[in-house]
């Protein structure tokens, strides 16, 4: 039986950065986001599935797309991430009440529809909307890799404390994109 492709999870890149801490963390996404273009083309390339997980910020009657087009007119680091990460046609969205890319959303169902059990978890914040969604997949059994050159915080340290907790506790590869191999079978 073949092995099953990865998925890519991108969570909350697409953001407006309005609530305290958004300033230094719109200049840290905006760091990461060519990156995770890139990974986010590759997975295209193998016709993996590329999820994007993002916040509602408590606007209940909008959709994923309203909030994508919100951003892109923004004149802020908002509008360049929303330029180089728009979703494409073949992605998927699920929209996510708080932390964590699994709680109270269809994710789990998305990921057992698609035989997935290995995700590649990139976006904002690593202490805190990442950390949660890789233990909510660390408890449903998904292999997880969580780039560390695909993730931002708010400040380096909190990054950095974020992806050792990651690492040791949640047993998860943090390795940069550059380093990982064997991600797609026969690639």
């Amino acid at each position: 039986m073949p092995k099953s492709l990865p998925a890519l999870l991108i969570v909350d890149m697409i953001n407006l950065f309005d609530f305290e801490d958004g300033r230094p963390l719109a200049k840290a996404t905006l760091s990461i986001a060519a990156t995770v273009r890139r990974l986010r083309d590759r997975f295209d390339t193998q016709g993996a599935p590329v999820i994007y997980a993002n916040d509602n910020f408590t606007h209940w009657k909008g959709e994923f797309r309203d909030l994508v087009a919100r951003c892109a007119e923004a004149s802020s680091e908002s509008a360049a991430i929303a330029s180089t990460l728009a979703p494409g046609n073949d992605h998927y969205h699920i929209l996510k009440p708080k932390h964590s890319a699994f709680l109270a959303t269809a994710l789990p169902v998305l990921l057992t529809k698609l035989k997935v059990r290995q995700l590649v978890i990139t976006g904002i914040t690593v202490d805190s909307c990442i950390l949660a969604t890789a233990q909510d997949a660390v408890s449903r059994e998904f292999e997880l890799w969580i780039p560390s050159d695909a993730v931002a915080a708010a400040t380096r340290s909190k990054k950095q404390h974020a992806l050792a907790v990651i690492g040791n506790s949640l047993d998860a590869v943090t390795s940069p994109t550059g380093k990982i191999q064997g991600l797609f079978p026969g690639a």
